[in-house]
């Protein structure tokens, strides 16, 4: 599959990433990890509880009503990266419709493995829903790449549990499927097949796997809430986000997917001013806008 001639462009400059594994892991991971946001317009809060969380919210008086929540899961491919990871695209929301943002610093494979890393993630969701002032019926689980995965198998352990609420899920890029067999008919750039590979082999921990660890596992997508799944047409997740999304509506469930013609994993996080990027962001945060005023 052809890449966007802008983002051909753009990756084409980008410095060579070394080859993933066991070996170069400590060495990626400090250049995965972005500072904290620093900006007058966001009040920032930082926790240290159930879970490391960010807490953000619009700078100035509190709003008169209870404002949403969304609960951001970074990405990297479950490896690498921190709660301050592509921060940047749930803060638009904090902007656009006020929302209070919570960005979750999970257990990162191989140290944590099995569920432990999104049981980290949905302690962080249950202290944020039970401890913030925010409206509980406006909680929305987000998350890119490995954070997507996670997000998905956040909203999973929630239906079954039937303790938290989630109103929407936003699904970007996600890694969902452990058994990394995409028929993908290109060659993948930022994220590889050998790099997901090791990313999935750093987190299963033998034995057979989760549905909340590998959410294209799951027998049965019924009862969920509403998703916004998108993917680039070039890029090693697009087949199993279409088929993900497939089965909700198969289930009865709504999911809007956009598949973005050109796009490589990561592209809009990577490249927020490309055209093709402007418009991904414009149709999700549109979306989100749209769940958020209960249309």
């Amino acid at each position: 599959m052809e890449l966007d001639p802008d983002l051909k462009a753009l990756l084409a400059a980008m410095p060579t990433m070394p080859p993933l594994n066991e070996e170069t892991l400590a060495q990626i991971r400090p250049y995965a990890a972005p500072p904290a946001l620093d900006s007058p317009s966001v009040d920032r809060q930082e926790i240290d509880g159930p879970a490391r969380l960010t807490i953000l919210r619009p700078a100035g008086p509190a709003a008169a009503t209870p404002p949403p929540l969304v609960f951001w899961i970074h990405g990297g491919g479950m490896v690498m990266g921190n709660r301050y990871s592509q921060l940047d695209i749930p803060v638009e929301w904090l902007e656009r419709f006020g929302a209070t943002v919570v960005s979750v610093e999970y257990r990162l494979a191989p140290e944590a493995r099995g569920t432990e890393l999104v049981e980290d993630c949905y302690r962080g969701l249950a202290w944020a829903a039970g401890n913030l002032a925010i409206d509980p019926a406006r909680i929305v689980v987000a998350g890119a790449s490995a954070g997507g995965g996670l997000a998905a198998g956040v909203t999973l352990m929630a239906r079954d549990r039937g303790d938290l609420p989630i109103a929407g899920q936003v699904l970007i890029g996600a890694m969902l499927d452990h058994r990394n067999d995409a028929a993908f008919d290109g060659a993948p750039v930022v994220w590889t097949r050998e790099m997901n590979e090791f990313g999935w082999r750093s987190v299963i921990d033998g034995g057979e796997v989760p549905a909340y660890v590998s959410p294209a596992l799951a027998e049965d997508l019924s009862g969920l809430p509403p998703a916004y799944i998108d993917a680039g047409s070039a890029e090693l997740f697009r087949d199993e986000n279409v088929a993900y999304a497939s089965r909700i509506w198969a289930a009865g469930g709504r999911a809007d997917l956009h598949v973005w013609t050109g796009g490589s994993h990561g592209f809009d996080a990577l490249f927020p001013a490309a055209p093709i990027s402007v418009a991904a962001r414009r149709a999700r945060t549109d979306w989100v806008g749209r769940l958020l005023s209960g249309r």
